[in-house]
């Protein structure tokens, strides 16, 4: 797919949380939008479906769903960018989800910069998992 040299696992955690949350937000859309595209089939849900996976909400349900199978590790690095201080705060979103998708989006930029691509695949396939399961669980009401 891409030609990228990974970087070793203590120059990328050292990177500045925002700058991992800012790879990860583009690996999470990018992977959200193929699942999508390969089983909705329907061009005018795809944008809105894809919505309910890649907002600030939605990420934080699926960081609280999946923690427990997070390593020590990803977990101090989750911690460490969703405490990060920051201005930023999206428009329609909570403090504490917004700050939760920041530390979900920063792991998955870790994990994509550091080339665990076989961890980050599993952490992306249960994120899938968990909202598609919402989904499903919304619809039946």
């Amino acid at each position: 797919m891409f030609d990228i040299t990974p970087l070793d696992s203590t120059t990328a955690i050292n990177l500045n949380p925002q700058s991992l949350a800012f790879v990860g937000d583009a690996v999470f859309s990018l992977y959200i939008r193929h699942k999508i595209v390969i089983e909705v089939f329907k061009p005018n849900e795809e944008h809105k479906l894809s919505t309910l996976f890649v907002k600030a909400g939605g990420q934080s349900e699926i960081i609280k769903n999946i923690e427990n199978v997070l390593t020590d590790e990803e977990m101090r690095l989750y911690k460490r960018a969703r405490n990060y201080k920051t201005n930023n705060v999206a428009k329609n979103a909570k403090v504490i989800d917004y700050k939760r998708a920041t530390g979900f989006e920063a792991l998955l930029g870790y994990l994509y910069l550091t080339g665990n691509t076989d961890r980050l695949n599993y952490i992306l396939g249960l994120s899938y998992d968990t909202i598609d399961k919402q989904q499903k669980e919304a619809k039946q009401c």
